[in-house]
């Protein structure tokens, strides 16, 4: 969702992808918030093409920041039953959990040069 441009622009990838019988494909790992799960699920239900939904619990430090009525039940995850897209920010909860930077391992040679792990 975030990697393609939002909501309008990765619709207009599946719909261009429709045209050619491809179906969808959402990423849903835990380095995206619940918000962005959330916009891709109701993405998802509202296209004639979609394929599947990558889906990663997230932790319960994130549960408590971003809390969700979006839920993951007999294999099928179901959208909240509440208007927009059923997430909230508890900016409390979140102040309690400062950010801090992570960063992807990169392997350089001395000259300063990625190259693959």
């Amino acid at each position: 969702m975030v990697h393609a441009g939002g909501i309008t622009h990765l619709r207009r990838i599946f719909d261009l992808a429709a045209l050619h019988h491809v179906r969808s494909g959402s990423h849903g790992a835990t380095d995206l918030s619940p918000v962005c799960m959330a916009a891709a699920l109701h993405l998802d239900i509202s296209i004639p093409n979609f394929g599947l939904q990558e889906y990663m619990r997230h932790t319960e430090q994130t549960d408590e920041v971003f809390p969700h009525g979006y839920h993951f039940e007999g294999g099928y995850l179901h959208p909240a039953e509440v208007p927009g897209l059923g997430v909230d920010i508890d900016e409390e909860a979140a102040a309690r959990y400062p950010y801090s930077p992570a960063y992807l391992p990169v392997n350089r040679l001395e000259d300063g040069t990625v190259h693959p792990w």
